[in-house]
């Protein structure tokens, strides 16, 4: 099953419908918008930090752009449903760089992991999915 399935479920989308292209472009619309649903989420718990620094909107977007990763890792390690050691196996990635993720100290990862990280992320938080798939498509009827 690919990674676009579960997400095409949720927005009640049948990809068996859809050629590869048309299904390749409905994954990246997908994928574009639950990372700024999440990062819109994750930057609430910023405002504080934001404020206190007189941050303006482009540079709120580059810290939450450069913190987006470590912020998903935090999540998930937040429901305890996994550990560093068990993301680091679901992800197919060693540990010592899942940590340097996690903690900030590398901002660079690759597509693919970030895609696998989103998959777990989707997995332990299925009700915050289902509500951002809702806003998404609240969002797209209401612009159309």
């Amino acid at each position: 099953m690919s990674a676009m399935e579960p997400l095409c479920r949720l927005a009640s989308i049948d990809p068996t419908k859809f050629t590869r292209e048309e299904k390749f472009i409905i994954e990246m619309e997908l994928f574009t918008r639950i990372c700024e649903v999440l990062g819109e989420e994750f930057k609430t718990g910023y405002q504080n930090y934001f404020r206190l620094l007189k941050c303006d909107a482009e540079m709120e977007n580059a810290v939450m752009e450069a913190n987006f990763l470590r912020c998903l890792i935090n999540d998930i390690l937040s429901t305890e449903e996994y550990t560093l050691s068990g993301i680091a196996r679901y992800t197919q990635t060693p540990e010592d760089v899942v940590y340097e993720l996690a903690t900030g100290l590398n901002t660079n990862p690759s597509a693919i992991f970030l895609r696998k990280i989103i998959e777990l992320h989707r997995f332990v938080r299925r009700e915050l999915y289902s509500m951002i798939i809702e806003k998404i498509m609240t969002d797209y009827f209401k612009n159309k």
